[in-house]
Protein backbone atom coordinates (compact mmCIF):
# COMPACT_ATOMS: atom_id res chain seq x y z
CA UNK A 1 0.00 0.00 0.00
CA UNK A 2 1.59 2.83 -0.90
CA UNK A 3 0.76 5.53 1.47
CA UNK A 4 2.37 8.66 0.76
CA UNK A 5 -0.10 12.08 1.00
CA UNK A 6 -2.98 10.05 1.89
CA UNK A 7 -4.25 10.97 5.66
CA UNK A 8 -3.04 9.26 8.42
CA UNK A 9 -5.36 7.67 10.45
CA UNK A 10 -4.21 5.78 14.01
CA UNK A 11 -6.64 3.64 15.91
CA UNK A 12 -4.89 2.57 19.51
CA UNK A 13 -7.07 -0.70 21.04
CA UNK A 14 -9.24 -3.33 18.43
CA UNK A 15 -11.92 -3.89 20.72
CA UNK A 16 -15.77 -3.19 19.43
CA UNK A 17 -14.61 0.43 19.12
CA UNK A 18 -11.60 -0.07 16.73
CA UNK A 19 -12.84 -2.83 14.62
CA UNK A 20 -15.86 -1.22 13.71
CA UNK A 21 -14.37 2.49 12.89
CA UNK A 22 -11.44 0.93 10.93
CA UNK A 23 -13.82 -1.08 9.14
CA UNK A 24 -16.32 1.71 8.49
CA UNK A 25 -13.39 3.96 7.00
CA UNK A 26 -12.29 1.18 4.70
CA UNK A 27 -15.85 0.68 3.49
CA UNK A 28 -15.99 3.72 2.87
CA UNK A 29 -12.62 5.08 1.87
CA UNK A 30 -10.71 2.08 0.78
CA UNK A 31 -6.92 2.40 -0.38
CA UNK A 32 -7.40 6.51 -0.21
CA UNK A 33 -6.56 6.45 3.56
CA UNK A 34 -3.61 5.15 5.66
CA UNK A 35 -5.19 3.56 8.53
CA UNK A 36 -3.17 2.16 11.30
CA UNK A 37 -4.38 -0.63 13.84
CA UNK A 38 -2.60 -1.20 16.97
CA UNK A 39 -3.49 -3.86 19.48
CA UNK A 40 -1.08 -5.34 21.88
CA UNK A 41 -2.73 -8.79 21.53
CA UNK A 42 -3.39 -11.49 19.19
CA UNK A 43 -6.85 -12.09 19.48
CA UNK A 44 -9.98 -10.75 20.40
CA UNK A 45 -12.96 -12.46 22.11
CA UNK A 46 -16.29 -10.99 23.08
CA UNK A 47 -16.89 -9.81 26.40
CA UNK A 48 -19.57 -11.64 27.17
CA UNK A 49 -17.88 -15.01 26.63
CA UNK A 50 -15.88 -15.11 29.66
CA UNK A 51 -19.08 -15.71 31.82
CA UNK A 52 -19.54 -18.89 29.27
CA UNK A 53 -15.73 -19.83 30.06
CA UNK A 54 -15.83 -19.71 33.49
CA UNK A 55 -18.99 -21.67 34.07
CA UNK A 56 -17.66 -24.49 31.26
CA UNK A 57 -20.43 -24.00 28.74
CA UNK A 58 -17.69 -22.44 26.30
CA UNK A 59 -13.95 -23.92 25.55
CA UNK A 60 -11.51 -20.92 25.57
CA UNK A 61 -10.01 -21.34 22.53
CA UNK A 62 -13.47 -21.37 20.70
CA UNK A 63 -14.04 -17.70 21.87
CA UNK A 64 -10.60 -16.45 20.57
CA UNK A 65 -10.95 -14.54 17.36
CA UNK A 66 -7.54 -13.95 16.03
CA UNK A 67 -6.24 -10.54 14.45
CA UNK A 68 -4.57 -11.99 11.73
CA UNK A 69 -7.99 -12.97 10.14
CA UNK A 70 -8.81 -8.76 10.43
CA UNK A 71 -7.71 -7.71 6.61
CA UNK A 72 -9.64 -4.29 5.10
CA UNK A 73 -8.59 -2.25 1.87
CA UNK A 74 -6.60 0.53 3.22
CA UNK A 75 -5.86 -0.91 7.29
CA UNK A 76 -2.62 -2.33 8.48
CA UNK A 77 -3.16 -4.31 11.73
CA UNK A 78 -0.05 -4.36 14.08
CA UNK A 79 0.50 -6.02 17.42
CA UNK A 80 2.84 -3.76 19.37
CA UNK A 81 2.45 -2.10 22.97
CA UNK A 82 1.75 1.35 23.08
CA UNK A 83 4.54 2.76 25.38
CA UNK A 84 3.52 6.56 25.52
CA UNK A 85 0.69 8.66 23.61
CA UNK A 86 1.04 12.59 22.76
CA UNK A 87 -2.14 14.08 22.14
CA UNK A 88 -0.76 17.41 21.21
CA UNK A 89 0.92 16.04 18.64
CA UNK A 90 -0.69 13.11 17.67
CA UNK A 91 2.35 10.79 17.98
CA UNK A 92 2.32 7.40 19.15
CA UNK A 93 5.30 5.38 20.88
CA UNK A 94 5.30 1.55 20.79
CA UNK A 95 7.80 -1.64 21.59
CA UNK A 96 8.19 -1.18 18.00
CA UNK A 97 8.42 1.86 16.03
CA UNK A 98 6.96 5.62 16.34
CA UNK A 99 3.76 6.59 14.40
CA UNK A 100 2.33 10.22 13.39
CA UNK A 101 -1.59 10.75 12.76
CA UNK A 102 -3.37 13.33 11.24
CA UNK A 103 -6.53 12.18 13.28
CA UNK A 104 -5.98 9.75 16.27
CA UNK A 105 -8.34 7.25 17.90
CA UNK A 106 -7.90 5.88 21.31
CA UNK A 107 -10.12 3.09 22.02
CA UNK A 108 -8.19 0.74 24.45
CA UNK A 109 -10.82 0.49 26.42
CA UNK A 110 -10.63 0.36 30.35
CA UNK A 111 -8.71 -1.79 32.84
CA UNK A 112 -8.58 -2.92 36.10
CA UNK A 113 -7.48 -1.36 39.42
CA UNK A 114 -6.60 -3.79 41.69
CA UNK A 115 -4.39 -1.59 44.02
CA UNK A 116 -7.54 0.04 44.67
CA UNK A 117 -9.48 -2.16 46.71
CA UNK A 118 -6.95 -3.78 49.54
CA UNK A 119 -6.85 -7.54 49.04
CA UNK A 120 -8.52 -7.60 45.92
CA UNK A 121 -5.65 -9.29 44.24
CA UNK A 122 -5.65 -12.02 46.58
CA UNK A 123 -8.74 -12.96 45.80
CA UNK A 124 -10.82 -14.47 42.08
CA UNK A 125 -12.11 -12.01 39.34
CA UNK A 126 -14.52 -13.28 36.36
CA UNK A 127 -13.92 -9.69 34.55
CA UNK A 128 -10.65 -10.94 32.38
CA UNK A 129 -10.36 -13.62 30.46
CA UNK A 130 -7.70 -15.61 32.88
CA UNK A 131 -9.69 -14.47 35.67
CA UNK A 132 -12.49 -16.85 34.10
CA UNK A 133 -9.84 -19.00 33.13
CA UNK A 134 -8.97 -20.08 36.14
CA UNK A 135 -12.56 -19.87 37.72
CA UNK A 136 -13.27 -22.44 35.37
CA UNK A 137 -11.06 -24.81 36.86
CA UNK A 138 -11.81 -23.84 40.70
CA UNK A 139 -15.37 -23.99 40.85
CA UNK A 140 -16.07 -27.61 40.77
CA UNK A 141 -14.19 -27.18 44.14
CA UNK A 142 -17.20 -25.19 45.41
CA UNK A 143 -19.08 -27.77 47.07
CA UNK A 144 -20.71 -25.24 49.78
CA UNK A 145 -20.58 -21.94 52.05
CA UNK A 146 -21.23 -18.38 51.04
CA UNK A 147 -20.63 -17.37 47.35
CA UNK A 148 -20.59 -13.51 46.69
CA UNK A 149 -20.29 -11.39 43.61
CA UNK A 150 -18.82 -7.95 44.93
CA UNK A 151 -18.03 -4.90 42.48
CA UNK A 152 -15.26 -2.92 44.01
CA UNK A 153 -16.17 0.30 42.07
CA UNK A 154 -19.04 1.92 39.12
CA UNK A 155 -18.42 2.79 36.82
CA UNK A 156 -17.66 -0.88 35.29
CA UNK A 157 -17.84 -2.46 32.24
CA UNK A 158 -20.84 -4.54 30.82
CA UNK A 159 -23.52 -3.12 34.15
CA UNK A 160 -26.00 -6.19 33.75
CA UNK A 161 -22.64 -8.43 33.95
CA UNK A 162 -22.48 -9.31 38.03
CA UNK A 163 -26.44 -9.50 37.67
CA UNK A 164 -26.08 -12.35 35.17
CA UNK A 165 -22.79 -14.19 36.99
CA UNK A 166 -25.28 -14.91 39.79
CA UNK A 167 -27.74 -16.34 37.87
CA UNK A 168 -25.62 -18.02 35.92
CA UNK A 169 -24.02 -19.49 39.19
CA UNK A 170 -27.09 -20.37 40.70
CA UNK A 171 -28.04 -22.88 37.38
CA UNK A 172 -24.58 -23.83 37.75
CA UNK A 173 -24.45 -24.90 41.69
CA UNK A 174 -28.06 -27.04 40.81
CA UNK A 175 -26.13 -28.85 37.62
CA UNK A 176 -23.43 -29.70 40.55
CA UNK A 177 -26.27 -30.92 42.76
CA UNK A 178 -24.86 -28.54 45.63
CA UNK A 179 -27.07 -25.74 45.31
CA UNK A 180 -28.97 -26.07 48.51
CA UNK A 181 -25.88 -26.36 50.39
CA UNK A 182 -24.50 -22.82 49.08
CA UNK A 183 -25.96 -19.22 49.49
CA UNK A 184 -25.17 -16.59 46.56
CA UNK A 185 -24.83 -13.04 47.47
CA UNK A 186 -24.29 -9.61 45.06
CA UNK A 187 -22.79 -6.80 46.26
CA UNK A 188 -23.20 -3.66 43.33
CA UNK A 189 -22.65 -0.14 44.16
CA UNK A 190 -26.01 1.23 41.73
CA UNK A 191 -29.30 1.38 43.40
CA UNK A 192 -30.90 -1.34 40.93
CA UNK A 193 -29.28 -4.04 38.33
CA UNK A 194 -29.91 -1.70 35.60
CA UNK A 195 -30.92 2.07 36.48
CA UNK A 196 -31.89 3.37 33.07
CA UNK A 197 -34.44 0.63 32.89
CA UNK A 198 -36.44 0.02 35.45
CA UNK A 199 -38.29 -3.36 34.15
CA UNK A 200 -35.37 -4.68 33.55
CA UNK A 201 -34.03 -4.04 37.09
CA UNK A 202 -37.36 -5.35 38.57
CA UNK A 203 -37.01 -8.44 36.42
CA UNK A 204 -33.70 -9.17 38.15
CA UNK A 205 -34.76 -8.75 41.41
CA UNK A 206 -37.58 -11.42 41.01
CA UNK A 207 -35.31 -13.46 39.37
CA UNK A 208 -33.09 -13.02 42.24
CA UNK A 209 -35.70 -13.85 44.75
CA UNK A 210 -37.08 -16.67 42.95
CA UNK A 211 -33.75 -18.41 43.43
CA UNK A 212 -32.62 -17.03 46.94
CA UNK A 213 -29.97 -14.83 46.01
CA UNK A 214 -29.37 -11.93 48.21
CA UNK A 215 -28.78 -8.84 46.61
CA UNK A 216 -27.00 -5.82 48.33
CA UNK A 217 -27.54 -2.58 46.21
CA UNK A 218 -25.83 0.92 46.98
CA UNK A 219 -22.63 -0.57 48.51
CA UNK A 220 -19.72 -1.44 46.97
CA UNK A 221 -16.69 -3.73 48.18
CA UNK A 222 -14.27 -1.07 49.84
CA UNK A 223 -11.54 -4.06 50.76
CA UNK A 224 -11.16 -8.19 51.22
CA UNK A 225 -9.40 -9.55 54.00
CA UNK A 226 -8.49 -12.64 52.94
CA UNK A 227 -6.91 -14.28 56.03
CA UNK A 228 -10.72 -13.95 57.53
CA UNK A 229 -12.30 -14.40 54.34
CA UNK A 230 -14.22 -11.24 54.58
CA UNK A 231 -15.40 -8.92 52.17
CA UNK A 232 -15.65 -5.01 54.12
CA UNK A 233 -17.93 -2.98 52.15
CA UNK A 234 -17.98 0.42 52.06
CA UNK A 235 -20.27 1.17 55.11
CA UNK A 236 -18.21 -0.94 57.23
CA UNK A 237 -20.21 -4.10 57.34
CA UNK A 238 -18.70 -6.83 56.78
CA UNK A 239 -19.71 -10.29 54.68
CA UNK A 240 -18.17 -13.46 55.26
CA UNK A 241 -17.32 -15.75 52.17
CA UNK A 242 -15.77 -19.36 50.91
CA UNK A 243 -16.03 -18.32 47.35
CA UNK A 244 -15.45 -14.37 46.39
CA UNK A 245 -15.79 -13.60 42.38
CA UNK A 246 -14.29 -9.66 42.40
CA UNK A 247 -15.33 -7.09 39.76
CA UNK A 248 -12.48 -4.70 40.14
CA UNK A 249 -12.64 -0.88 39.83
CA UNK A 250 -11.99 0.48 36.52
CA UNK A 251 -9.99 3.25 34.97
CA UNK A 252 -8.10 3.78 31.65
CA UNK A 253 -4.96 1.72 31.06
CA UNK A 254 -1.63 3.60 32.38
CA UNK A 255 -0.40 4.54 29.40
CA UNK A 256 -4.10 7.00 29.23
CA UNK A 257 -3.14 8.31 32.16
CA UNK A 258 0.42 9.32 31.84
CA UNK A 259 -0.84 10.80 28.60
CA UNK A 260 -2.62 13.52 30.10
CA UNK A 261 -5.62 12.63 28.57
CA UNK A 262 -7.73 11.81 31.60
CA UNK A 263 -9.53 13.15 34.29
CA UNK A 264 -10.69 11.51 37.11
CA UNK A 265 -9.79 8.16 35.49
CA UNK A 266 -11.33 8.67 32.27
CA UNK A 267 -11.46 10.61 28.92
CA UNK A 268 -13.26 13.31 28.81
CA UNK A 269 -15.15 14.08 25.67
CA UNK A 270 -17.99 15.67 23.58
CA UNK A 271 -20.36 12.81 24.15
CA UNK A 272 -21.96 13.56 20.74
CA UNK A 273 -19.01 14.04 18.32
CA UNK A 274 -16.11 12.25 20.86
CA UNK A 275 -13.87 14.44 20.28
CA UNK A 276 -11.09 15.42 23.06
CA UNK A 277 -9.40 18.66 23.82
CA UNK A 278 -6.99 18.00 21.86
CA UNK A 279 -7.28 18.84 17.51
CA UNK A 280 -8.27 15.92 15.83
CA UNK A 281 -7.67 13.52 19.24
CA UNK A 282 -10.83 11.58 19.47
CA UNK A 283 -11.83 8.83 22.38
CA UNK A 284 -14.48 5.91 22.00
CA UNK A 285 -15.24 2.96 23.81
CA UNK A 286 -15.07 2.43 27.79
CA UNK A 287 -11.88 5.32 28.95
CA UNK A 288 -13.93 7.56 27.05
CA UNK A 289 -16.73 9.79 29.57
CA UNK A 290 -19.66 9.79 27.38
CA UNK A 291 -22.16 9.35 30.27
CA UNK A 292 -23.30 5.81 28.27
CA UNK A 293 -23.18 2.57 29.41
CA UNK A 294 -19.22 0.69 29.19
CA UNK A 295 -19.96 -2.19 26.65
CA UNK A 296 -19.15 -2.75 23.18
CA UNK A 297 -22.30 -2.17 21.54
CA UNK A 298 -21.99 1.81 23.00
CA UNK A 299 -18.06 1.14 21.47
CA UNK A 300 -19.95 0.52 18.57
CA UNK A 301 -22.56 3.18 18.28
CA UNK A 302 -19.73 6.08 18.83
CA UNK A 303 -17.28 4.42 16.35
CA UNK A 304 -19.80 4.92 13.88
CA UNK A 305 -20.16 8.58 14.76
CA UNK A 306 -16.37 9.26 14.62
CA UNK A 307 -15.85 7.55 11.58
CA UNK A 308 -18.78 9.46 9.19
CA UNK A 309 -17.30 12.87 10.73
CA UNK A 310 -13.74 11.57 9.57
CA UNK A 311 -15.48 10.68 5.98
CA UNK A 312 -17.14 13.34 6.44
CA UNK A 313 -14.18 15.74 7.25
CA UNK A 314 -11.85 13.76 4.21
CA UNK A 315 -14.11 14.64 1.37
CA UNK A 316 -14.98 18.30 2.43
CA UNK A 317 -18.39 17.02 2.76
CA UNK A 318 -20.12 18.73 5.65
CA UNK A 319 -20.26 17.17 9.26
CA UNK A 320 -21.00 13.35 10.29
CA UNK A 321 -23.58 11.94 12.46
CA UNK A 322 -23.88 12.66 15.92
CA UNK A 323 -23.26 9.71 18.33
CA UNK A 324 -27.06 8.85 19.07
CA UNK A 325 -26.49 6.79 23.05
CA UNK A 326 -28.32 4.15 21.90
CA UNK A 327 -27.73 0.62 22.66
CA UNK A 328 -29.11 -2.98 22.86
CA UNK A 329 -28.35 -5.33 25.85
CA UNK A 330 -28.57 -9.19 26.35
CA UNK A 331 -28.94 -10.38 29.53
CA UNK A 332 -28.44 -14.04 30.48
CA UNK A 333 -31.26 -14.74 33.00
CA UNK A 334 -30.33 -18.63 33.46
CA UNK A 335 -32.20 -21.62 32.16
CA UNK A 336 -31.28 -20.98 29.06
CA UNK A 337 -33.24 -17.71 28.60
CA UNK A 338 -32.37 -14.93 27.79
CA UNK A 339 -33.75 -11.07 28.33
CA UNK A 340 -32.79 -8.00 25.82
CA UNK A 341 -33.24 -4.23 26.92
CA UNK A 342 -32.78 -1.29 24.94
CA UNK A 343 -31.73 1.72 26.41
CA UNK A 344 -31.71 5.00 24.93
CA UNK A 345 -29.24 7.95 26.83
CA UNK A 346 -29.47 11.02 24.30
CA UNK A 347 -33.03 11.45 23.02
CA UNK A 348 -35.04 12.72 26.02
CA UNK A 349 -34.28 14.56 29.17
CA UNK A 350 -33.31 11.33 30.84
CA UNK A 351 -32.25 7.93 29.61
CA UNK A 352 -34.85 5.53 28.85
CA UNK A 353 -35.06 1.67 28.50
CA UNK A 354 -37.11 -0.98 26.78
CA UNK A 355 -37.22 -4.38 27.80
CA UNK A 356 -38.12 -7.50 26.34
CA UNK A 357 -39.01 -10.98 28.41
CA UNK A 358 -36.57 -13.66 29.46
CA UNK A 359 -36.73 -16.29 26.43
CA UNK A 360 -35.17 -19.05 24.58
CA UNK A 361 -36.02 -17.49 21.35
CA UNK A 362 -33.66 -14.30 22.03
CA UNK A 363 -30.83 -16.07 22.58
CA UNK A 364 -31.22 -16.92 18.72
CA UNK A 365 -30.71 -12.94 19.11
CA UNK A 366 -27.60 -13.00 21.14
CA UNK A 367 -26.33 -15.56 18.41
CA UNK A 368 -27.03 -13.96 15.62
CA UNK A 369 -24.89 -10.45 17.51
CA UNK A 370 -21.80 -12.06 17.56
CA UNK A 371 -22.13 -14.25 14.72
CA UNK A 372 -22.48 -10.90 12.91
CA UNK A 373 -19.92 -9.22 14.00
CA UNK A 374 -17.40 -11.99 13.69
CA UNK A 375 -18.35 -11.87 9.98
CA UNK A 376 -18.00 -8.55 9.25
CA UNK A 377 -14.80 -8.25 11.25
CA UNK A 378 -13.05 -10.94 10.75
CA UNK A 379 -14.48 -13.00 7.88
CA UNK A 380 -15.50 -16.17 10.03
Amino acid sequence: MNTANKPRIVVLGAGFGGLELTTLLSEAMGDAIDVTLIDKSDTFIFGFSKLGVMFGLKQPEAVRLPYASFAKPGVRMLKRTITAIDPQSRRVVTDDGVFDADHLIVALGAEYDFDATPGLSGTNEFYSVPGAERLRHMLPGFKKGRAMVGVCGAPYKCPPAPSECVLMLHDYLVRQGVREACEISLVLPLGSPVPPSPDTSLALLAAFAERGIKFIPGRRVASVDNTRNVAVLDDGSEMPFELFLGVPKHRVPPVVLESGMSENGWIPVNPRTLETKYENVYAVGDGANTGTPKAGVFAEGAARAVASALVAKLRHRGGGTLYDGFGTCYIEFGGGRIGKVEVDFFSGPSPTGNYYEPSVTLRADKEMFGATRRSRWFGL
